[in-house]
């Protein structure tokens, strides 16, 4: 099952990349937000993480692109944040986040809501 990692930073890249691929998921990743989109739109992935703070275009604008395309309009998406100040749960969910997590995070906890997410088919309200 195909995991879409959009984050700027190569660490966090890597990371979500390697704690993904060892719970069995294909990881793939991009490095901004337009990078993001044409992922999304070119391998419709199961779920999508995707950082708040991108290049380009952040990540409310690059998700309300995601959820313009017809085969992601329900893709389930983390969206992550290093700083909640910037962006709130609420205007995350408003674009369409499924769910909202804080960096630093609970890798653990992170992928029980990955698999909750890809095994449910939890969507967000259209």
């Amino acid at each position: 099952m195909k995991i879409l990692v959009v984050d700027d930073e190569p660490y966090m890249q890597r990371l979500l990349q390697y704690q993904l691929e060892r719970a069995g998921f294909e990881a793939l990743t991009a490095g901004t937000g337009a990078e993001g989109v044409e992922a999304a739109r070119e391998e419709e992935p199961a779920l999508i993480i995707l950082d708040y703070m991108l290049p380009e275009m952040d990540g409310l604008a690059a998700l309300k692109l995601i959820r313009a395309q017809p085969a992601n309009r329900l893709t389930p998406v983390i969206m992550l944040t290093a700083n909640p100040g910037r962006v709130t749960a609420a205007e995350a969910e408003r674009c369409g986040a499924t769910l909202f997590v804080t960096k630093p995070y609970s890798p653990s906890q992170l992928l029980r809501d990955v698999r909750r997410l890809t095994e449910a088919g939890d969507t967000p309200a259209p």
